[in-house]
């Protein structure tokens, strides 16, 4: 009987594979990271070491207090300057109380810090430089995202935790970042408990306005859980609804947006554990050519092949359920969304 099954998978695999990648660009196609139309000219000119685009792009967001948008190019930013940072050294000199410089310098210090195996004294030292971007645009809530994520890094309590998130959310009460760094700092990796995270995730997306990306938050939740282990069972319920409640974000937006895509990156990671294999297929094919680091680089040191690695084996895994007689047409999925959920073998 087990030869049997096997037989007819590989059978199935053979039959419905080759179809399923229909929806789906070609692997040379897959870019990571991809940034937008307005990030990626000051990437660019960043790379000749010029800085003015960047400023410009920066100081536009500030204007028109685009936070999301601003905590994005910020972090990319800062992220290029790891490597290459003769442009923000020329920036800086330029205008050395500019709030847009100082916020990229905040966020690269941060990171920098991170890496380092004496990360508490280098992050402490970082402190003032936060300051100095918060004092630049009082309206921001960019740098204290930043704050919290250094708040986390530093060993700060809760009380001083909570005193950085009500001077977060003051300025924007719904900023992604903010709610992401809170739920990092209250996850069980660090100062709090799977409990905790996902309560704060689950209230935070019931409050949530609509189209926001922290409708989102209980699947990183979902995905701190899975990754993290230890501490108390999350029931499968919980991880369930935390997945559905990002699909039905990741419905709202067209399919290859660049904005939901790490989103939407990471819940095909958490649909992949819960072994649900369809809905994973249909966020692939929702993600298109946008990959993004995260989640991959915690499972892998190259993230785009990991992607890759995965769509291909989330093909193999819904053609190897598909009945052999489907009166699905050749060039569609053999399985459309119906809200049921694949059983999983193991989870």
């Amino acid at each position: 009987m087990d030869l049997l099954r096997a037989l007819i998978r590989t059978v199935r695999m053979a039959r419905h594979t080759p179809r399923l990648a229909a929806g789906l660009p070609a692997d040379d196609e897959v870019l990571l990271d991809a940034p937008d139309e307005r990030l990626g000219p000051a990437l660019v000119a960043a790379g000749r070491g010029e800085y003015a685009p960047a400023a410009k792009l920066l100081a536009t967001t500030r204007e028109s207090a685009e936070w999301e948008n601003r905590d994005r190019y910020a972090m990319r930013l800062a992220a290029f300057a790891r490597c290459r940072d003769e442009w923000l050294r020329a920036w800086q000199d330029a205008t050395p109380h500019d709030p847009d410089a100082l916020l990229i310098r905040a966020q690269l210090a941060v990171a920098r810090g991170w890496e380092s195996p004496a990360r508490v004294e280098l992050l402490r030292e970082v402190g003032p430089l936060i300051a100095a971007a918060a004092e630049g645009e009082q309206r921001d809530p960019v740098p204290w995202r930043i704050a919290l994520d250094h708040a986390r890094g530093t060993g700060s309590g809760h009380t001083q935790f909570e005193q950085l998130w009500e001077e977060a959310v003051r300025r924007s009460p719904h900023h992604y970042g903010c709610h992401v760094s809170a739920l990092k700092y209250l996850s069980a990796a660090w100062y709090g408990s799977h409990r905790e995270c996902f309560d704060f995730a689950e209230r935070a997306a019931e409050d949530a306005l609509p189209g926001s990306l922290v409708r989102a938050l209980p699947v990183r939740a979902a995905f701190a859980y899975l990754t993290e282990g230890g501490g108390a069972v999350v029931a499968r319920g919980r991880l369930d609804e935390a997945a559905d409640r990002a699909m039905a974000l990741s419905a709202e937006y067209a399919p290859a947006d660049p904005w939901p895509a790490e989103v939407r990156n990471l819940l095909t990671y958490v649909l992949v554990r819960l072994g649900r294999w369809t809905d994973a297929l249909d966020q692939l094919r929702l993600i298109g050519p946008y990959a993004t680091s995260f989640p991959w680089d915690r499972v892998s040191d190259d993230p785009l092949g990991q992607f890759l690695q995965l769509r291909d084996g989330v093909r193999l895994e819904v053609a190897s359920s598909t009945p052999l007689r489907t009166r699905t047409s050749p060039t569609e999925s053999p399985h459309t969304s119906t809200g049921e959920r694949d059983c999983p073998d193991d989870h």
